[in-house]
């Protein structure tokens, strides 16, 4: 499988799994734009320009979707989008954001991927896997795995708790919350469609961190992609950080680098 393959099956996956856990989503030149609110990460569209070209009067369609609704239009732009993508979001004042990088690894039946822990598991450390009906383990696990995701001590926004919770619940979904000798200490989530399941919203307190749970959370993640019978793994990460240190570490290489994208505009909010 080449780079540009992984790139169409995982920039559908996150096109289609966004539109479902948000309140609003709209079909748009082979991906999909979402809106949950404002504030919310999930105002973006995704997967645009994979099939081809994305038309004027698409992009005109996109912007006046988060227009209306207050908020910057956002996409995220991978590499082997069609030209005319790039040349209609220049056309509209479209700035570059951020970087984004997509790796991977792939998951064999026979795959001792706990081996691969540098550190072996860490002591006193439980992936108890959250119950999207048990509400107290829901939000304990919320609080927990979106901390990396806020300001140290803020809490979390009834928008982000919200598309949280539809994340929790999404029947693709698979969720774990890190325990140390029983202390919430962190979590992370999985999307696995039939071809690529994709680990994502990990994060671990700073009082529990370089413990080697953030990389024990991957490993039992990629753990669940092999149980359900899915070959291929993906994870997104900002470059330089501690989850794309733990991900090489753990076999992932890097497949692309994407674009995050949005368009400026008098009074329309930025979305996290």
């Amino acid at each position: 499988m080449n780079y540009r393959q992984i790139a169409i099956l995982e920039e559908t996956r996150q096109a289609v799994g966004t539109a479902e856990i948000a309140g609003e989503s709209e079909e748009i030149a082979g991906g999909w734009m979402a809106f949950a609110g404002m504030g919310s990460w999930a105002n973006q569209a995704c997967g645009i320009g994979m099939a081809g070209p994305v038309s004027d009067d698409d992009l005109d369609r996109l912007v006046d979707f988060y227009v209306q609704r207050g908020v910057e239009p956002r996409l995220e732009v991978c590499p082997f989008v069609d030209e005319t993508l790039i040349t209609g979001l220049a056309k509209r004042g479209f700035e570059l954001r951020e970087f984004e990088n997509v790796m991977f690894r792939t998951v064999a039946a026979d795959d001792d991927v706990r081996s691969l822990l540098e550190h072996g598991w860490p002591p006193g450390l439980e992936l108890v896997p959250v119950d999207a009906h048990d509400e107290l383990q829901t939000r304990t696990f919320i609080d927990v795995a979106t901390s990396g995701f806020r300001p140290p001590g803020e809490p979390v926004s009834d928008i982000f708790f919200q598309v949280s919770r539809n994340t929790v619940a999404h029947p693709r979904s698979s969720h774990y919350l890190a325990l140390i000798d029983g202390v919430p200490a962190g979590g992370g989530g999985m999307e696995t469609t039939a071809a690529v399941a994709c680990l994502f919203g990990t994060s671990v307190l700073p009082e529990f961190q370089r413990r080697g749970i953030q990389a024990a959370l991957i490993a039992r993640r990629l753990e669940r992609a092999r149980e359900l019978g899915c070959p291929l793994v993906t994870i997104h990460t900002r470059p330089g950080i501690a989850t794309e240190r733990n991900a090489r570490r753990l076999g992932f290489e890097m497949a692309y680098t994407k674009l995050i994208m949005a368009m400026p505009g008098e009074g329309l909010a930025v979305s996290p």
